[in-house]
């Protein structure tokens, strides 16, 4: 602000000048001398009336006695001594030199120029300053991190030590290369950081230029790309001279799926403008020597779109994946957001890593945080256990919204609904265990029942997936059996239901009429707003079987809620009633309310298959005895999708 008030001085300042000085200089009207005949000034001499002569080459100015007046007189080349009749007795003559250069009269003369000359400066620097970006749309938008800038080591990171380790070589190449090389051995020249958002892919190259000590230039995908033609081919080749001027360094572009797509899905071809800036990156990264000693580093959560040739080995040689945490990496990471943040004594961080299935690193840090200001807002001098559950709700539904009035009806409807979820949660054997049930509007929400899987899961199995439809859909036969009437509540159950079954029927090969195969060609349509679209590729009778399994699949979940909910209406009354009263139930207060109702847990039994022992060689000539037959292992399919949300 000072400066920019400065400069405005400055230009008002030499514009005040250069009007005063041309004001000064430019004559206004009378100051021009009457032109008078020769014989006028000859007559005027011999009276004796001339006091002044001034000869100046050509021109001769007449002051006369009476008046300070000048009468000029102009004669080519005529010398005022030779002028015939010319009286110069009394009369004072001075001439002016007319050798050599009149610098003064050069430096009045040139002086507005000087000044107009500057003012144009001033102008054009200040309008360069308001609209940079004007003079320098070639140049990278990359953000330089000094390497004596204090920055995030492998200390900061938890729960992907799989990552760190082969991040850790890149760290060492940048330090000692010559170990690497001696041995032949080439460092890769990228390295692609994949996995889901929040999970720490920033934190990770940030993380190794930390390690490394080395320059960062950190860059978004986005930011090469203008209207301009050709303005990110230019800022691509500047990033990379920069940073082999800065060897050695890192370069990490982030979000690189927004100019590293598969080229000819532009509106423009090979003269689409994000196209051009991706292969001026691949031409750049083919350009790499190995001493220079720049490695690129990206990272995306969209593998699947990204170019081919933008993967090949030579330009990002290895792929590194950081996938969310475990309950080991989730209790790593809340260590270290909780590192220097006063905690109370009841804070169980394990407790609340089991609570926290399927969080990434950034919800964790978010809860911690939202957690930090609950106690601040409470007044307490410490983040209680209290704050931090109350902040995983926060984080998965939003905060509680207890300024909703909801009349009394509604209320017991609620209680009802959500009572529901929680019984058939608690009987059927393959559920999610319930952890709590509250009817305190959240969000959008008004009731949800969270449900927590006693350990991580990678596979689910069809009797599983079947116990959550049946789960779901418990709001809504609940209302059906207490009330004899349907509501709009359970629409999100019912929405998420249906993908679940749709799923099981076409994605996973759970459907025993159907076999194991997949229906619908996933492909990706750019000029659309949803950028999947799913495209038949089965017939119109295989379509009415698929609507076929998935309705028989709701309906079967529908039915064994309803079953289990009319055998168990008493405690599912019981239940609701408690509900309404405390509003809230969770923890060991729930776990009492099931005991005193007698709802035990569900006992799990788990089959023990028999594996075959390997077979012996067998000698030639030797009879072999036909093996037994060994019950098929059932095969678990892999989890593709997410589980049914935890807000039933």
């Amino acid at each position: 602000m000072k400066s920019s008030w400065k400069r405005n001085s400055i230009i008002y300042i030499v514009i005040l000048l250069a009007a005063i000085l041309l004001f000064s200089i430019v004559p206004f009207g009378g100051s021009e001398p009457e032109e008078i005949p020769l014989s006028e000034v000859i007559a005027m001499s011999q009276s004796n009336e001339i006091r002044e002569i001034e000869i100046d080459e050509e021109t001769l100015l007449v002051t006369t006695r009476e008046n300070t007046e000048k009468i000029s007189f102009k004669e080519a080349n005529a010398s005022i001594y030779e002028i015939e009749g010319l009286n110069l007795e009394g009369v004072v003559v001075n001439v002016k030199g007319s050798s050599g250069i009149n610098w003064g009269g050069l430096l009045i003369n040139f002086l507005p120029l000087l000044i107009f000359g500057a003012l144009l400066f001033f102008l054009f620097r200040q309008a360069r300053g308001a609209n940079s970006q004007a003079m320098s749309f070639g140049r990278s938008r990359a953000r330089l991190f000094p390497a004596n800038r204090t920055m995030v080591t492998f200390d900061d990171i938890a729960g992907v030590e799989e990552a760190k380790q082969d991040m850790q070589e890149v760290v060492e190449f940048l330090k000692a290369r010559e170990k690497f090389q001696t041995l032949g051995a080439r460092i890769p020249k990228g390295v692609l950081l994949i996995g889901p958002p929040g999970t720490g892919k920033t934190l990770m190259a940030r993380a190794v230029a930390g390690e490394a000590d080395v320059p960062f230039f950190s860059i978004s995908g986005s930011e090469f790309v203008e209207m301009f033609v050709g303005v990110g081919a230019s800022r691509v080749r500047d990033l990379f001279d920069q940073a082999k001027r800065n060897t050695p360094c890192i370069i990490f572009i982030d979000e690189i799926d927004a100019v590293g797509r598969q080229r000819g899905t532009g509106l423009g071809g090979s003269h689409d403008e994000r196209e051009q800036t991706l292969n001026q990156i691949l031409v750049e990264m083919d350009g790499f020597d190995t001493n220079t000693s720049v490695i690129v580093i990206a990272a995306t959560n969209r593998p699947d779109i990204l170019d081919p040739a933008l993967l090949r080995p030579g330009r990002f040689d290895r792929r590194v994946m950081l996938d969310l945490p475990d309950i080991s990496g989730r209790l790593a990471i809340l260590k270290v957001h909780t590192n220097g943040k006063p905690l109370g004594r009841s804070v169980n961080l394990e407790t609340l890593a089991k609570g926290t299935v399927g969080f990434s690193g950034a919800d964790l840090s978010n809860l911690v945080n939202e957690g930090a200001i609950l106690a601040a807002r409470r007044d307490k001098k410490s983040i209680g256990m209290e704050e931090l559950e109350e902040s995983v709700d926060r984080v998965i539904a939003g905060p509680e919204r207890k300024s909703r009035k909801i009349n009394p009806e509604e209320k017991r409807v609620i209680a009802y609904h959500e009572a529901g979820h929680a019984l058939v949660a608690r009987i059927l054997p393959n559920a999610d265990p319930v952890h709590k049930i509250s009817i305190v509007a959240r969000g959008m929400a008004l009731g949800y029942t969270k449900q927590m899987p006693a350990e991580d899961r990678y596979l689910h199995t069809r009797s599983q997936y079947k116990d959550s439809l049946a789960t779901l859909l418990a709001g809504h036969a609940t209302e059906e059996i207490i009330f004899n009437e349907r509501t709009t509540g359970p629409g999100s159950d019912i929405e998420v239901a249906t993908d679940l079954a749709k799923r099981m029927v076409t994605s996973y090969g759970m459907s025993d009429k159907l076999g194991p195969r997949t229906f619908g060609n996933k492909q990706e349509m750019v000029f659309l707003g949803r950028e999947i679209s799913e495209q038949k590729d089965y017939s119109e009778r295989t379509s009415l079987e698929i609507d076929r399994e998935v309705n028989r699949l709701i309906d079967e979940g529908y039915r064994t809620a309803m079953k289990v909910l009319t055998e168990n209406r008493s405690k599912l009354q019981a239940l609701a009633e408690k509900l309404i009263k405390c509003e809230t139930l969770e923890g060991k207060e729930l776990e009492k309310v099931f005991e005193k109702l007698a709802v035990p847990g569900p006992k799990i039994k788990v089959k023990k298959t028999k594996i075959p022992a390997p077979v012996k060689p067998v000698a030639e000539g030797e009879r072999v005895a036909k093996p037994k037959k060994v019950p098929a292992v059932p095969r678990l399919v892999p989890k593709q999708a997410p589980t049914p949300s935890d807000l039933t």
